[in-house]
């Protein structure tokens, strides 16, 4: 006999509603929309590809194909990625930037009408092997000095030789990578060996990154693919992504969930790598590096409580880190926290924790409730 047991609640006994961790991360689509518009005001003419890689640099690849669907193109390097994009109702080019893994994946870029890029032999031999059912688009890469993927001068030139002669190939489009487009001049020894390598091949060229697209203008060809950029990040070692006109697309925030007292010689967190000098408050927020948050990042990291800007104290755990409440005597358990965002720009996190803002949207974790905020008013 089966016996059931039922659980009869009072109203003064009836459990309560568990109340969420205060942790969100905010996706902006406005912003997302306004620096597609800045890569195409400081490239005029040029085809579009947003790079939405990594999950939209950690920004869920469904928000990214919103706040860039009036790029001409969508360049990422995951299938499945691809697939999610075609599913969603993406009809627009879709480019793979690391090519075909295998010949399976060149079957589904016939299906899903998907660009590949080719930068090693074997991906050349793929495509000799297909019939001639249905064009691929192909983008061609060469190494220009990164040494990463692409082939060198005479090796690109023969590949290219191969490819235009197969039926199964459409448009060739020639392509490179820069390994210094972010620092002044740093393109410039990458063009001279591209322009070497592609002379007198009748192709269309798409070579700048964020950087180059931001500062190379010579290097603007037939077609961008801003990344970065596309995420209110500067692909710059030095400088704020404001002052380039970029807005930022995500704001980390939490709650501060407790308040400590400190007097001289406390310590604070993990090693006691930080000790009070003087009297102070701090604040512990939901906050740590399971959420995404460098652990590495060092004491003085600036965070915002409240809006005003203040420092991490001690080292970040795994769901928490502590800050400084100096600069905000009113604030109290229950008090905003922005981690980064509108009043502290990823950037300025990435570079006091010896990274870049890159890692800080893909790191990202799962378990972060993501808000999307689309504009509209409620």
């Amino acid at each position: 006999m089966i016996v059931l047991r039922v659980r009869v609640y009072s109203s003064r006994t009836r459990p309560q509603i568990p109340m969420p961790r205060p942790i969100v991360a905010t996706v902006s689509i406005p912003a997302m929309r306004h620096n597609l518009a800045l890569a195409r005001e400081r490239a005029p003419g040029r085809f579009v590809w947003a790079v939405v890689k990594a999950n939209g640099y950690g920004h869920g690849l469904a928000n990214a194909a919103r706040g860039f669907a009036a790029a001409d193109g969508m360049a990422l390097v995951e299938f499945d990625g691809a697939a999610q994009l075609r599913r969603a109702g993406w009809s627009g080019p879709v480019l793979m930037l690391e090519g075909a893994f295998d010949p399976d994946d060149v079957a589904q870029a016939v299906r899903e009408r998907l660009s590949l890029v080719v930068h090693e032999v074997r991906q050349v031999e793929w495509l000799e092997a297909r019939a001639a059912d249905a064009p691929i688009d192909v983008f061609l890469k060469f190494n220009s000095g990164m040494n990463r993927l692409g082939f060198g001068h005479d090796a690109f030139r023969e590949a290219f030789g191969r490819l235009v002669r197969l039926a199964c190939v459409g448009r060739l489009t020639l392509m490179t990578h820069f390994a210094n487009a972010d620092l002044v001049g740093g393109a410039d020894q990458a063009l001279r060996r591209f322009e070497a390598a592609a002379a007198g091949l009748p192709a269309p060229r798409s070579l700048a990154n964020s950087a180059a697209t931001l500062q190379v203008s010579q290097a603007h060809g037939d077609a961008i693919r801003p990344g970065v950029m596309l995420y209110g990040a500067t692909p710059f070692g030095e400088g704020d992504a404001r002052s380039l006109g970029l807005r930022p697309t995500m704001r980390l925030e939490s709650r501060l969930i407790a308040v400590q007292e400190l007097v001289p010689g406390d310590a604070v967190g993990y090693g006691s790598g930080f000790r009070a000098a003087r009297p102070m408050r701090i604040g512990v927020v939901a906050c740590g590096y399971a959420d995404g948050y460098p652990r590495h990042a060092p004491n003085g990291t600036p965070v915002a409580v409240d809006g005003v800007r203040t420092a991490t104290v001690g080292r970040v755990a795994m769901d928490m880190l502590m800050v400084d409440l100096g600069p905000v005597p009113d604030a109290r358990p229950g008090s905003t926290v922005e981690l980064w965002g509108e009043t502290v720009p990823i950037d300025a996190v990435a570079r006091a924790s010896g990274t870049i803002g890159y890692e800080l949207m893909c790191a990202l974790a799962q378990r972060v409730p993501m808000r999307v905020d689309d504009g509209t008013c409620a």
